[in-house]
């Protein structure tokens, strides 16, 4: 890349089953926006599919963005968030980068199965060598104590600044499986890390699909390793699976995530996806178990779906974190749209249960089911993650089973 700003990217993509990527259309700026056009021989495959049932049909029209999007939401999924912007800025300082920019010198082991080249003939993986947990601690410490980023390290973390979020991350590999790493921070307010993987496991625990995680230390340091979801290793090589977020598969901008909704999410379930029945009833159980472990950073981009050119499919839940708040009260980030608005109660959730096709005894039993499965397993699962005392009474009965959530709810 050169100090002037890019114009144009190719989409290269892994189809499902695919080993190495090919080019799918182009992406072009125009004005302020970015306009999207599917290649002639992409379309004239037989396996070619849409990037997104809802958004960018298989046509040859050029396609441009609408509403406060400056480029098509399925595209901006693929873009990094505000941890890897953060990178990139950092190392281009005299750019101020646009939205091709950033596509463009993100690393392309993203999430998903998308990657974006500047060549339409030639495909350059911008990828480093595999990070080591000692390099995250030097890399945090630089962090913590505001300390410009060491030029060797930032090639090896640039690799991980499309794996989205606003927290630092990066990728690695353990005993031959992908990782996204999370690691704490001695800015933490509370032991971040380990609350996020006592809510995955939890979530394991009480029967929702949900990623694995692991939790281990290097230089006294908490890091949690998610189990990437959108890789499938087999003998042959890496299969690389497409997703969409929910925000993207509502055509909302992020200035417009306040107005997804559960019931538009469970509404575009009966529609679009495979076995909807099944999904209902995840997403019924997701939405039980982020207000009983007070995960109210539930937003549209925290829910994805996979994608392969017939069906779509919930990915596993991610981002199961427990958040502290100062009030009694919570609300959700993805409205509930329930007889008590968009409280985080189980009498609010329970109002809603017929959008998910449940009756409401049914409903109630699998909420019991979680209090009663979240009572059971809660002082092992802290064990597991060494949890405090002092941190356990911090989040039992204020955040997790909090008595607000509890509140009118009979079991």
């Amino acid at each position: 890349m050169t100090s002037e700003h890019a114009t144009e990217a190719y989409v290269w993509m892994w189809l499902p089953q695919a080993l190495s990527p090919i080019v799918v259309g182009k992406m072009a700026l125009s004005g302020q926006q970015y306009h999207f056009t599917y290649g002639q021989r992409y379309r004239t495959r037989l396996d070619a599919m849409p990037l997104s049932p809802v958004e960018l049909p298989l046509t040859a029209r050029t396609f441009s963005p609408t509403g406060l999007h400056d480029m098509p939401a399925c595209l901006r999924d693929a873009s990094p968030d505000a941890w890897g912007r953060r990178l990139i800025d950092y190392q281009m300082p005299q750019l101020n980068p646009n939205e091709l920019d950033y596509l463009l010198l993100s690393g392309s082991d993203r999430i998903g199965a998308l990657d974006f080249q500047a060549s339409a003939t030639e495909y350059v993986p911008r990828d480093a060598e595999a990070v080591e947990l000692e390099v995250i601690d030097s890399f945090a410490t630089m962090l913590e104590q505001q300390r410009p980023i060491s030029k060797k390290l930032l090639p090896i973390l640039l690799h991980g600044t499309s794996v989205g979020g606003a927290r630092p991350k990066c990728l690695l590999e353990k005993e031959g499986k992908p990782y996204i790493a999370k690691f704490s921070l001695s800015s933490d307010h509370h032991a971040l890390v380990k609350t996020e993987y006592i809510a995955m496991r939890l979530a394991a625990k009480v029967g929702l699909d949900v990623a694995p995680v692991l939790l281990t230390k290097s230089a006294g340091r908490d890091i949690l390793l998610v189990e990437r979801f959108d890789r499938v290793i087999t003998q042959e090589g890496v299969h690389r699976k497409h997703m969409l977020s929910v925000l993207s598969l509502l055509g909302l901008h992020e200035m417009e995530a306040r107005y997804a909704s559960y019931l538009n999410l469970a509404h575009l379930i009966r529609q679009r996806f495979d076995h909807p029945r099944q999904l209902l009833r995840e997403l019924f159980g997701r939405l039980v178990f982020n207000i009983l472990i007070g995960n109210n950073d539930d937003h549209a981009r925290n829910h994805a779906a996979f994608w392969d050119g017939q069906c779509l499919r919930l990915t596993p839940a991610y981002d199961l974190s427990p958040q502290l708040r100062m009030g009694y009260e919570s609300t959700q980030a993805m409205r509930i749209a329930g007889v008590q608005g968009n409280a985080s109660t189980l009498v609010n959730v329970l109002s809603v249960c017929a959008a998910f096709l449940l009756q409401t005894e049914e409903a109630r039993q699998r909420i019991v089911q979680q209090i009663e499965m979240l009572e059971q397993q809660w002082p092992e699962i802290c064990g597991e993650a060494r949890l405090s005392q002092q941190e356990q009474s911090r989040l039992w009965g204020s955040v997790i089973k909090s008595d607000y959530c509890l509140q009118g709810f009979k079991h």
